[in-house]
């Protein structure tokens, strides 16, 4: 398992409890739902009463609204390390970070800067480019996709407010597996990859993705426009509430999976979890990984500083 530390200044998980998380984005204090916050909270109430916006769901599915106890800026600034990028409460509860991800960016960013030569990049189901930037920001040349219009122009933004408008990055509005087939008739090729599906999405045209349904076949269409000799590979998904026992059978089918796209190529795969924790020392899982890494050196103390690491180690034969 991997767990974001306190190292992060702008972001802390700062309690949760009673199917609620309470999270400080910069200077601003929110509520949001959090399904697997089951036990009690750690602290008094005058913290929670003192948030500035709490979101609630409604009857139409992932949608809600947000109760604004306190003024909030349509949008403020954040920043992880070199990056720096929007933050916006949306109708779905997401406000353009997810935190859990800091652990992934600074793999991504760690394994292009360790990397023999160029990298050429293509995230896929990009939302609002952090990965993308962190990648950027360490010299990659990056191919950043997601069908949402509003998330590419989001993560515009965000390359703007990073200094990084002159770094090598292709913003694509496209469903991410018309994307990838495209590219293999025409012969493209990428040497590095980070895939962060939803469980369920629909493309600008209608395209309708799910996760079990859709992913064997992205994969497959990946591998074909992957490098022989890739430098490294990476695949997200989020979780609901799941045992410990489910997460990581999860997180070995993203390891079989990654595997099999990655056929003969002779790479490290590691396969875990993301998770964040509040001030008591509770964690909540929001993701699990696969990641494959051509050097070993990736997993190295300077990395381990930021994360915890307790994940399996297997070796593509």
């Amino acid at each position: 398992m991997e767990t974001l530390t306190a190292q992060w200044a702008d972001y802390e998980l700062v309690d949760s409890g009673n199917g609620k998380k309470l999270e400080r984005f910069g200077e601003i204090v929110l509520i949001r739902p959090e399904a697997q916050a089951r036990w009690k909270p750690a602290l008094a109430s005058h913290p929670w009463e003192a948030a500035h916006a709490e979101f609630r769901k409604t009857s139409r599915g992932q949608q809600g609204e947000w109760k604004f106890r306190k003024p909030v800026p349509k949008r403020w600034v954040m920043r992880r390390k070199d990056l720096k990028f929007w933050v916006q409460p949306t109708a779905s509860g997401h406000v353009g970070v997810f935190p859990d991800q800091a652990c992934n960016w600074d793999w991504i960013e760690q394994a292009t800067r360790l990397a023999a030569g160029s990298i050429k990049l293509l995230c896929l189901f990009g939302h609002t480019g952090l990965a993308a930037l962190a990648a950027a920001a360490a010299g990659a040349q990056v191919t950043h996709v997601d069908a949402s219009r509003k998330a590419a122009a989001w993560a515009r933004e965000n390359q703007s407010l990073s200094g990084l408008g002159t770094r090598p990055i292709r913003w694509i509005v496209e469903d991410a597996l018309t994307f990838v087939r495209r590219e293999a008739r025409r012969g493209n090729q990428y040497n590095a990859m980070v895939l962060d599906p939803p469980r369920f999405g629909r493309g600008p045209d209608g395209e309708i993705w799910k996760l079990e349904d859709s992913l064997p076949e992205l994969l497959g269409s990946c591998g074909r426009i992957l490098n022989a000799v890739p430098v490294f590979v990476l695949l997200n998904v989020y979780v609901t509430v799941l045992t410990q026992a489910r997460m990581a059978e999860e997180a070995e089918g993203l390891q079989s999976r990654l595997k099999s796209m990655l056929g003969e190529s002779r790479i490290t795969i590691t396969a875990g979890e993301l998770a964040l924790q509040d001030a008591a020392g509770r964690r909540i899982s929001a993701s699990v990984f696969a990641r494959g890494s051509a050097s070993e050196m990736i997993r190295s103390p300077k990395l381990r500083a930021d994360t915890r690491a307790h994940s399996r180690k297997a070796s593509v034969k």
